[in-house]
């Protein structure tokens, strides 16, 4: 079912947060700011174990501005909080979107999981780059602490997703940018009770309470390929978890053991800046 209105801000965010997934460009010559708008399709299950996959067509910006030490563009907001030569440190952003209960029949009955938006550190490592840095291979090592979007905005947790990353600037001779990334992923007792656990209150015959705990959440593959036409760029990327192992897989919410999302993008980009400047991103 394609869904054609957003529910919420947060499912703009992640497809927002979406067209960065893959690789920019080594060192180049780029506009100071670039402002445009487009397109983004999303499927995504409604959290990472459900058996319930919805379908998103939403409208999304595009805006990039570039400045030395802060660059906000597809991924949200970036500040250098440490830049070596091996090593640097990154602000991260992920979102995830709402989930009505009574439209999911494993949460049916239970409240309804708010929007969420989760903001930290990353310490990325540069283990190897060739061919004038058009082949890259990083460690990211993102720690985000989670809030839901809501009137009164409510902890939920941390996660740690560490993972190797491959990058790809030009594939076959053509400007086409590819993105790969694997790893596990960890999290605090209350971002797993958060999603997973099942209060007394709220069991039934079919799903038996369920007390969450911290720790491994499963591992993810994910690949991103993406163009930057004159005017216009172009996205799609696709990623696979599996839950085999993680420490909430006996959850009665966990409706199978993997969770698989794709998505495309594609905007438009009429207006820039004359001005242009030197980044390595």
């Amino acid at each position: 079912m394609i869904k054609t209105r957003p529910r919420i801000a947060a499912l703009i965010l992640c497809s927002a947060l979406f067209l960065g997934l893959s690789p920019q460009a080594a060192a180049e010559k780029l506009p100071q700011w670039e402002l445009g708008a487009g397109v983004a399709g999303l499927m995504l299950p409604d959290y990472r174990g459900s058996d319930e996959v919805h379908s998103y067509l939403l409208p999304v910006p595009y805006i990039i501005y570039r400045l030395e030490w802060i660059k906000a563009d597809r991924t949200g907001i970036h500040s250098k909080l440490l830049h070596r030569e091996q090593a640097e440190v990154n602000l991260s952003l992920s979102a995830t979107p709402p989930v009505r209960s009574k439209n999911n029949r494993a949460r049916e009955g239970m409240s309804d999981l708010k929007p969420m938006v989760e903001i930290g550190p990353s310490l990325d490592v540069h283990l190897w780059h060739g061919d004038g840095r058009r082949f890259k291979l990083d460690v990211r090592t993102p720690v985000r602490a989670a809030f839901t979007v809501e009137s009164h905005p409510r902890d939920a947790g941390v996660s740690l997703s560490p993972t190797l990353n491959f990058d790809v600037a030009g594939i076959g001779g053509r400007p086409w940018q590819l993105g790969m990334l694997a790893g596990p992923i960890f999290a605090t007792r209350r971002q797993h009770q958060y999603f997973y656990g099942v209060p007394e209150i709220e069991a039934r015959p079919y799903r038996p309470a369920f007390d969450a705990h911290g720790g491994y959440a499963g591992l993810q593959f994910l690949v991103a390929l993406s163009r930057r036409f004159e005017k216009a760029w172009f996205g799609a990327y696709a990623r696979y978890d599996t839950l085999r192992g993680a420490v909430f897989e006996d959850s009665p919410l966990v409706r199978r053991p993997f969770y698989v999302s794709a998505g495309f993008a594609l905007a438009w980009i009429p207006l820039q800046s004359s001005r242009m400047i030197e980044r390595d991103d």
